[in-house]
């Protein structure tokens, strides 16, 4: 899609969002197409070497990843899951069975509370092989924009330099170039259902 002629990156960003939030809620076969997309996502030689892998739980209508959970489960993979605490940061959770998801606030899976805070359950993101990640759109060099809070801009940073960073968008969410400041990350990969667009990673 075409993002529309501003000249502020901060206004361009919340079009871009808006542009993005109205297709994706309009796009029709989601369930379907998310399979194909996590499909594809778990087919990459980053996942396959990968031991460590975080996968994002969807809210509304993004890719959805609840229907593949099981399959990375039964991977022999270690799964990690993201969840949000006071002050939009993130913190990791080692997911091992779906029994240890409920769902809270605005309706969004996320680990247990009275398991959050057990030792062997908390990842330090430098622990981590490969991170998928979720956002609002996106562009082919990897640009990328969310809600605008940063709180996986944030984690991304403390990611290792080696970890892939791969994101998951509908067609619908690319558009021609997200204005990128100097706080955004730049995805390694950005998988949908019709392609996979080689990023340009972090530091790059």
């Amino acid at each position: 899609m075409t993002s529309p002629a501003i000249t502020d990156p901060a206004q361009r960003k919340q079009q871009i969002r808006e542009a993005a939030h109205a297709a994706r809620n309009a796009l029709e076969n989601k369930d379907e197409l998310s399979k194909q997309i996590v499909g594809k996502f778990m087919a990459l030689p980053e996942y396959q070497s990968a031991k460590t892998v975080v996968f994002y739980l969807d809210v509304r209508s993004e890719v959805r990843t609840r229907h593949s959970l099981q399959d990375a489960l039964a991977s022999g993979k270690k799964i990690v899951v993201p969840y949000c605490i006071e002050g939009n940061e993130l913190e990791l959770f080692h997911l091992e069975s779906l029994d240890e998801l409920s769902t809270g606030m605005y309706r969004i899976l996320e680990p247990k509370l009275e398991l959050r805070e057990l030792p062997a359950k908390r990842v330090d993101v430098k622990d981590v092989d490969l991170i998928m990640v979720p956002g609002v759109a996106f562009d082919q060099r990897g640009g990328r924009t969310g809600h605008g809070k940063g709180y996986y801009d944030r984690m991304l940073e403390d990611a290792r330099p080696d970890t892939p960073l791969v994101a998951l968008s509908f067609d619908c969410q690319m558009f021609d170039e997200i204005p990128m400041q100097e706080h955004d990350v730049f995805m390694d990969k950005v998988v949908t259902e019709s392609a996979t667009y080689p990023g340009r990673g972090r530091g790059k």
